[in-house]
């Protein structure tokens, strides 16, 4: 059982820049899937970013170009690099982890954007 926890959420300004972290409890380096996902009040969860274990990525249009998901088998982490960040960012953001068919999830962490 991996268990996944979030940090690095916060306010920020719009235009302004945050940085999540997502630290595993155990290795990640067989989760071939990895990723964060959002969910704004109101709506559905909706992904933002994919990366697999080999480092190939996959982006939501509306973060293409602002958002960076990176991954470090060694450390048990995943990173979204959130830049140009803009109010409808507001969310809470979860980091998941696929393996076998099985998911795991994060508790999330809390992104406002907000002048």
């Amino acid at each position: 059982q991996v268990q996944l926890m979030e940090s690095g959420g916060g306010l920020v300004q719009p235009g302004g820049s945050l940085t999540l972290t997502c630290a595993a409890s155990g290795s990640i380096s067989s989760f071939n899937d990895m990723g964060w996902y959002r969910q704004a009040p109101g709506k559905q969860r909706e992904v933002v970013a994919h990366i697999s274990r080999g480092g190939n990525t996959n982006y939501a249009d509306f973060v293409k170009g602002r958002f960076t998901i990176s991954r470090d088998n060694a450390k048990s982490m995943v990173y979204l690099k959130m830049n140009s960040l803009k109010p409808e960012d507001t969310a809470i953001y979860y980091c998941y982890a696929g393996r076998l068919g099985i998911e795991y999830w994060g508790q999330g962490a809390q992104v406002t954007v907000s002048s």
